[in-house]
């Protein structure tokens, strides 16, 4: 094997070290500005700081890996530990109830996708990958789909970019609107929670809105992350049968794989929350758990906000902009309208 073709070694702990620490200080900083400010909260304040060292000062290449796992592993650790706050039967009764507005805005981000994708003559994989982000989860739903459509690498990150363009926006925009829109903490909880791409974001625009609401969006995005499971596996299916009749081969290689793809932190998470059910967390301790899941948030935020590429998403161009902002507005407003509908605002 040559040395281009060796995989990549995981960084190791000294690696990440100088990276976890810029973004412990900096969530640190954030914390307390969210205490100062409560109704923007330590989760905007993160990833908004983030942002702005990442873009003012451009920390250097040996901050990457510990930022990248604060990003990825960080966030993964804070949804576990929420799930030591809930309980197995709040977290069914809200999945349940959650389900019928998470399918609604599904089918409606991948019309949407698939429409306006079509006006604006975007290529039919990045419209795939945008729709999917925007449907289920973002960067991690394209990362998931990724190696089943194979598209170019500049079409994944033109997807990213544009999804992660308006999480920013999101995360700023929709608690505002929720308390303008005098929004109860279980409808902004079910709004934030199937209308904002990634779990970071709905997170944060969650907790920003009240303690209720972020309880509540994180299950209801959690239950919409696992869709990606069966979209993913359509997908698989689609492709491999139209790759059949292009070669007209009895079967067609492929590296997908289900668990590269479903999201296992979900599963650790209803393993915490049967922990809470079974009563086996002191009351007294709960408090701690649940400012350590914050803080855990915030670290993640930030870590988010410290890759945000501010000259690299104004440089995707135009179309995935505006299709990504059509298909989010759509399933921002149509989340509404069936909450609406059901009697649920």
């Amino acid at each position: 094997m040559s040395a281009t073709t060796l995989p990549l070694a995981t960084p190791s702990l000294r690696q990440r070290t100088p990276g976890l620490l810029l973004t412990v200080a900096i969530a640190l900083a954030a914390l307390g500005l969210g205490r100062l400010a409560p109704l923007i909260g330590g989760p905007v304040f993160g990833i908004v700081l983030g942002i702005l060292v990442r873009n003012l000062v451009s920390p250097g290449g040996h901050y990457t890996a510990g930022i990248q796992f604060a990003g990825k592993q960080v966030l993964q650790w804070s949804i576990i530990a929420l799930g030591f706050g809930l309980s197995l039967d709040q977290v069914a009764k809200t999945g349940l109830e959650s389900l019928s507005v998470t399918l609604v805005t599904m089918t409606v981000a991948f019309l949407t996708a698939w429409l306006l994708g079509r006006v604006l003559g975007v290529p039919d994989k990045l419209k795939i990958l945008i729709g999917v982000g925007t449907a289920i989860c973002g960067g991690s739903a394209i990362a998931a789909v990724t190696p089943i459509i194979k598209p170019d690498d500049h079409d994944t990150a033109f997807a990213i970019s544009t999804i992660f363009l308006f999480n920013l926006v999101a995360v700023l925009l929709f608690p505002l609107l929720g308390h303008l829109m005098h929004l109860s903490d279980l409808g902004f909880g079910l709004w934030a929670g199937t209308a904002i791409n990634d779990t970071s974001s709905v997170v944060a625009a969650g907790y920003s809105f009240s303690k209720e609401a972020g309880d509540y969006a994180t299950i209801v995005k959690l239950t919409r992350a696992t869709l990606i499971i069966p979209v993913c596996l359509a997908l698989a299916f689609a492709v491999a049968w139209r790759e059949k009749r292009k070669t007209s081969a009895s079967g067609v290689a492929s590296d997908f794989s289900l668990s590269k793809i479903f999201p296992w932190f979900i599963l650790w998470f209803l393993v915490a929350s049967g922990v809470r059910t079974m009563g086996l967390i002191p009351t007294a301790i709960q408090p701690a758990i649940h400012l350590a899941a914050e803080f855990l948030i915030i670290v993640a935020l930030t870590a988010i906000g410290l890759s945000a590429n501010l000259r690299r998403m104004a440089s995707t161009g135009a179309r995935p902009i505006l299709l990504g902002l059509g298909v989010w507005v759509a399933v921002s407003v149509s989340s509404l309208l069936v909450q609406l509908a059901i009697g649920q605002l």
